[in-house]
């Protein structure tokens, strides 16, 4: 039967968090394993206001086939909001819509991945990322992060000579480490890609979901020829939408644009329109406002919660924004064993082994605060704190 697949899709990973979002479908289960916004801030009312606007004002035509770049009113939109809140200046000509920024991942592997080549990854790593770009049959080269950012001293070593295509990284409140890359980091990170000549790939899926700190530059600013830059509405509006952005320039958009359209010709033009009518027609920044309220209670919950009830002897990251915490066990304890355990005790947690591409029974696991209250995150702790207890 093997021998009937296509050798890029023999040896992909299955999504380790979809398979947890099985066993997640049991209501006496606490869930901190799925990476999925908050259901009580998306903003219904008004998706729904927009969607009967549309009709009124464009009637069929928002059933009809769209262009493959993406409706030019929304890439205008994300243009100045680039320059209005990073002062980056990106024309809405380098901007391609896409269906998720899953989607510009997949793209991008199309575009610049030959069988072998080398891609840098962070260690750990988004797994979306390394499932997409598996794909592609890459070489990966991960380099472990610190609470700084990329180890730049590793990036070196890694990637000298290698003809490394791109590194991929998420440096807002890192999925899965909750880390962000200070700005020392970042001008490291973009010498090391400057001197080496590889591309930078920077998604940023959750950079608007900042409750405290001060934001940092992005790679764009110290490296613009060199970055591409992944954006999504999936954390800051809805993630049923699938809507997201790539933004690059010269040949490799249009490179990006002819796999776009071979893919699948266009992204829904109809929620395109839909969404860019509730932007236009809602303050986004007082919506998010209100999602980083809850995110950053969320999370200062969940923080409270294992300093009573887990053992200090687990580290464990404080991110200024985002989704995510991510820990680190004892010893050589493994994550992928306490997930069994936990299960017994209806909680469950993403184990680390899944954000790693050369390393198994890895003594790391990512939780998940942006979809639970401050009781039930207390009651889902005290359950892996019994999970732990007979580890």
């Amino acid at each position: 039967m093997e021998e009937m697949f296509a050798e890029r899709i023999i040896n992909v990973p299955r999504s380790f968090i979809r398979e947890i979002l099985k066993v997640s479908l049991d209501p006496a289960i606490i869930s901190f394993a799925g990476g999925l916004p908050n259901r009580d801030y998306f903003p219904v009312e008004e998706i729904q206001a927009a969607t009967q606007g549309v009709f009124c004002d464009n009637g069929r035509d928002i059933l009809q086939y769209s262009n493959s770049e993406g409706l030019l009113a929304l890439r205008e939109y994300i243009a100045a909001r680039y320059l209005a809140k990073k002062g980056l200046v990106v024309s809405p000509e380098d901007i391609l819509i896409t269906n998720g920024s899953q989607q510009g991942l997949d793209l991008l592997g199309k575009v610049l991945i030959n069988t072998g080549d080398a891609v840098v990854i962070e260690e750990p790593g988004y797994l979306g990322a390394i499932q997409s770009l598996s794909i592609f049959r890459p070489t990966f080269l991960p380099v472990p992060l610190s609470d700084e950012g990329m180890e730049v001293d590793s990036l070196r070593e890694v990637s000298a000579g290698k003809g490394v295509k791109f590194l991929y990284a998420v440096p807002n409140f890192q999925n899965p480490s909750g880390i962000t890359y200070s700005n020392s980091n970042r001008l490291q990170v973009a010498e090391v890609a400057a001197d080496e000549g590889f591309l930078l790939v920077e998604d940023d899926p959750y950079g608007e979901l900042r409750f405290s700190g001060a934001d940092q530059q992005s790679f764009y600013s110290l490296l613009p020829k060199q970055t591409i830059l992944l954006g999504s509405f999936s954390k800051i509006v809805a993630p049923g939408f699938r809507l997201g952005w790539i933004v690059a320039s010269g040949k490799i958009r249009e490179k990006l644009l002819v796999a776009k359209q071979a893919a699948d010709l266009h992204t829904s033009g109809f929620a395109q329109h839909i969404l860019n009518r509730y932007l236009q027609d809602n303050d986004i920044d007082r919506h998010i406002a209100r999602i980083i309220t809850a995110y950053g209670g969320q999370c200062q919950a969940m923080v409270d919660s294992i300093a009573r009830h887990l053992p200090g002897d687990i580290s464990w990251t404080r991110p200024e924004g985002g989704m995510f915490l991510w820990g680190r066990l004892p010893g050589e304890m493994s994550s992928m064993k306490l997930f069994d355990l936990a299960v017994q005790e209806k909680v469950v947690f993403v184990p680390g082994d899944p954000f790693y591409t050369t390393t198994t029974e890895v003594p790391t696991l990512r939780l998940n605060f942006s979809c639970a209250d401050g009781e039930t995150i207390e009651r889902g702790v005290r359950r892996l704190a019994r999970a732990l207890a007979k580890m």
